[in-house]
């Protein structure tokens, strides 16, 4: 094997530069989209108690039809 080609001080720079601005454009998307996502998560939640409720009610429903004398 051939040894290792000395890499140009300028493609080094611009190598770490990259490296850094991607770090801190994520560093600050997700701190934009954190928010965002919270929320989302918030209403999920509310919307499955709401649905788990109205589960229940129709499941109490059924089994309140079903419970009769006249089977």
């Amino acid at each position: 094997m051939a040894p290792p080609v000395a890499v140009s001080p300028l493609i080094k720079t611009a190598r770490y530069s990259a490296l850094i601005a991607g770090i801190i454009y994520g560093k600050r998307r997700y701190d934009h989209l954190k928010p965002i996502a919270a929320e989302e998560r918030r209403i999920e939640e509310e919307e499955k108690k709401a649905r788990e409720e109205q589960e229940r009610i129709a499941k109490q429903l059924a089994e309140a039809n079903e419970d009769t004398i006249l089977k």
